[in-house]
């Protein structure tokens, strides 16, 4: 199992709108394979601050699967628009 990490900040004034596009969002991500599962958190210092993290079995399932998919094209259109600046994502693996 692996763990991807995104610290993502929203454009001001697009957080409720971000939200809400996220929970369309999430119906998609959940039905790929290798998924596992995801939460997204928002920072209580700054509201347009959040980090995502996503829970996938191995790492190709993000990679290649995921972010070469149709379904991802879906989720980019409909999140990454919201981003400044564009997030850096990172995996994690158990020690």
């Amino acid at each position: 199992m692996i763990l991807e990490v995104a610290m993502l900040q929203v454009k001001p004034g697009l957080s409720g709108e971000f939200e809400r596009n996220f929970q369309v969002a999430s119906g998609i991500i959940s039905k790929m394979k290798g998924y596992i599962h995801h939460e997204l958190k928002r920072c209580m210092e700054d509201d347009h601050k959040y980090v995502l993290m996503v829970k996938w079995e191995t790492l190709e399932d993000h990679t290649v699967g995921f972010r070469g998919s149709a379904e991802y094209q879906e989720w980019k259109s409909l999140l990454h628009h919201f981003y400044d600046p564009f997030p850096i994502v990172e995996h994690f693996e158990a020690i």
